[in-house]
Formats: structure tokens, C-alpha cells, sequence
């Protein structure tokens, strides 16, 4: 199993698990939370027949990744995907992260800037601030994410069952876009992750992200579905694809959050369309 070592915790290495198939422009796909780099499996077949070079990596605490007890804000993370670039030595890059993924996507290129990247997808993104501040009154009260750690904390596997059926809209979609087996595969490997990342990871979710925006100077693509139950799209997707000048938005219509698998197709044909089409100018 291949590792790439992005730091250390007292006498251990924190170690990030990655896999790197297939030839030509490489795609880096970033897992949503609280989930690894094995639920990208119907882009990662799609990208890879259509000859890309394809890597995914599990998020520090996440899948086969070290589960360090630090670490879980955006400045890491960002961190941590670019010790990804470096030590593979992408170029030319289409970086794609779903919910939580797109953090990373975002923090990186307004940290790091895109000199290694091309383009960009966002599906489902967390920018531009979901948290309600008295400069962000379009975002989400505080209570709510005050509440998902108290229920980590009380039974992070009861939450689980919970973020899984606002992941896939489950009473309606159950049996028609997602099966039972692959809602219990989600939760199998939700419940694998570190414990104290579960947690830490929700404060990470209240990154306002309004500095990174502005300095992003690829091609962005968002996708996100109208229904989506764990990011709103008016306060997300929808909001964002005005603040960026090279940004198109494809909005899926009843479609819930998990569009990766539960819309893999239109997804696929999304993604594929965008990184296909020519260069475009940077902002």
C-alpha cells in the first residue's frame, strides 16, 4: 500500500493512503466526510476508460490514512494535498473534491495558488462561509453544527445513520438511486474513521472560505443538487458560481447530496465535459 508521510505525531509518522492508476493529465479526486477515497469508485473507472491519469487519497484520520489527534482544519489539509502534489509532482492537474473535498480544493489554490492545477470541480462545495455571522447572514445558525457534535459525541454511529440519510436523501431515493448495500458500504467505511476527526472535522466545516474565492484563477466547475439535505445549494453552489469569473454551475434537479454515486452518470458526464473543453483564460 502506497503512503505519502505529511508530518509526525510524537514518535509516530502521520502517513496519507493514496492510490495512483492509469496514464495522461492526472485528476486528484478528494472524498467527502466522513468517508475515503474508495467512494469515488464510479468516477475513478469513468476517468481512468476515458485515459486519465486518476489518484485518490484518503484525508488524515480517514481510511487507511494515520488518524492523528491534530490536524483537522483547512490550513492542514491544504497543506497535506500539496506534500501530495509535490511529492508525485502533478502538473497540469484537475483537482475534483466533493463536500468536504472541495475545503481542501479551495484552501489549496488560494493558498498555494495554481501552478500545478488546470481546472477545478466542485461538487457540492462548502464555500463561499456556511457559518451565520452578522457578515454572512445568508449562512447556517450555529446551533445546528453545536448539535451534530453533541450527537458525535453521545454515539458517533447514530449520527452516522443519520448524516447517511441526509447524504442520500434516503426515504426517497432508497431502492431507485442507492441500494441498501451501498448505504451500509457508506457506513462501514464512515464508521472506520478516527473518532476525534469525526468531531474536529465539523469546526473545520465553518472555514470561511470568502479570502480563498477571489484568488482562484482556473476554470471551476460546480455541481451540486437542488436537494441537497447537508449543504443547502442557495447557501452554497448557488451562491457561489457568481464569485468566480471563470465558474459554471450544472445543478442537478432533485438530486441529494451523495451525487457521486447517486448521480454518478450525470456527474461523470460533467466532469468530463468540463476538462475537455479548451483552456480558458484566467482571471
Amino acid at each position: 500500500m502506497p503512503f505519502i508521510t505529511v508530518g509526525a505525531e510524537n514518535s509516530a509518522p502521520i502517513d496519507l493512503y493514496y492510490e495512483d492508476h492509469g496514464s495522461g493529465q492526472p485528476i486528484v479526486l478528494i472524498h467527502g466526510f466522513p468517508f475515503n477515497g474508495a467512494t469515488w469508485e464510479k468516477q475513478a473507472g469513468a476517468l481512468l476508460e476515458a485515459g486519465y491519469r486518476v489518484i485518490t487519497y484518503d484525508r488524515r484520520g480517514f481510511g487507511a490514512s494515520s488518524q492523528p489527534a491534530t490536524g483537522y482544519d483547512y490550513d492542514t489539509f491544504a497543506a497535506d494535498l500539496d506534500m501530495i502534489m509535490t511529492e508525485l509532482d502533478l502538473r497540469d492537474t484537475v483537482l475534483v473534491g466533493h463536500s468536504m473535498g472541495t475545503g481542501e480544493v479551495t484552501r489549496y489554490l488560494g493558498t498555494y495558488g495554481s501552478n500545478r492545477v488546470n481546472q477545478a470541480v466542485l461538487l457540492a462545495p462548502l464555500a463561499p462561509f456556511l457559518l451565520k455571522t452578522a457578515d454572512n447572514p445568508e449562512g447556517v445558525d450555529q446551533s445546528l453544527f453545536d448539535g451534530f457534535k453533541q450527537a458525535i459525541r453521545a454515539d458517533r454511529f447514530a449520527f452516522l445513520t443519520q448524516f447517511c440519510n441526509n447524504f442520500f436523501n434516503w426515504d426517497q431515493n432508497k431502492g431507485k438511486l442507492v441500494s441498501e448495500e451501498a448505504y451500509r458500504a457508506h457506513w462501514n467505511i464512515g464508521a472506520q474513521a478516527s473518532a476525534k476527526g469525526t468531531l474536529d472535522s465539523v469546526d473545520a466545516w465553518l472555514t470561511d472560505f470568502r479570502g480563498d474565492v477571489p484568488r482562484i484563477d482556473v476554470p471551476v466547475l460546480i455541481v451540486q443538487g437542488d436537494q441537497d439535505n447537508v449543504l443547502p445549494y442557495p447557501v452554497t453552489g448557488q451562491r457561489l458560481a457568481p464569485m468566480l469569473p471563470n465558474g459554471q454551475l450544472v445543478t442537478l434537479n432533485g438530486a441529494p447530496h451523495g451525487t457521486p454515486w447517486t448521480n454518478a452518470d450525470e456527474v461523470n458526464q460533467a466532469i468530463m465535459s468540463f476538462i475537455r473543453q479548451p483552456r480558458m483564460a484566467r482571471a
